[in-house]
Order: structure tokens, then sequence, then C-alpha cells
């Protein structure tokens, strides 16, 4: 069951965050300066801010391997907005 729902995470992260904002307050404990930094995360770096959000729930320093997830979370997200202007661009 967890595989299933990193999948569907991965496949849908802005699903994931919608359904995590309304059903806890688990992205409120990660983000609790405002509204402002969510909205940025969901809009242009959502994988991104899921990631940041599991590492501050879960007590992990962002220093080490745990620095490793989050910027690969935010390769993996820069890859999904560069792909399709590098695509348009070859036309």
């Amino acid at each position: 069951m967890p595989c299933l729902l990193l999948l569907i995470v991965l496949a849908f992260p802005r699903v994931a965050i919608v359904l995590t904002w309304f059903s806890s307050n688990y992205l409120q404990r990660a983000f609790p300066e405002g509204m402002l930094v969510p909205i940025i995360g969901f809009l242009f770096l959502p994988l991104t801010m899921l990631v940041y959000a599991w590492e501050i729930n879960s007590g992990m320093a962002l220093s080490g391997s745990n620095l490793i997830w989050l910027l690969l979370a935010v390769v993996v997200d820069m890859g999904g907005l560069g792909g399709g202007a590098h695509r348009q661009s070859r036309r």
C-alpha cells in the first residue's frame, strides 16, 4: 500500500497537496508563516513542497541525505517544467 501511495504522489503531486491540505494540518505545520509559500510551491514545485513538508514533519534536519532528497525533488520538478519548452523550441 505505501508503494501505491508513493506512485500516486509522484504522478499527481498537486492532487496529493490538495487532499493533504483539506484532510489534515500536515502542510500547515510545515509552512506556518502563511499562504504565499504553499501557493508558490503548489504552482511551481509541487513535489519539492511535499518532500519539504515530509522532512519538516518527520523532524529531519535539512542536511546530508535529507538534503539530497530535497534536491532530487527540485530536479524532478524542474525537469517537468523545462521539458516542454525544450521540445517546443526544436520545432
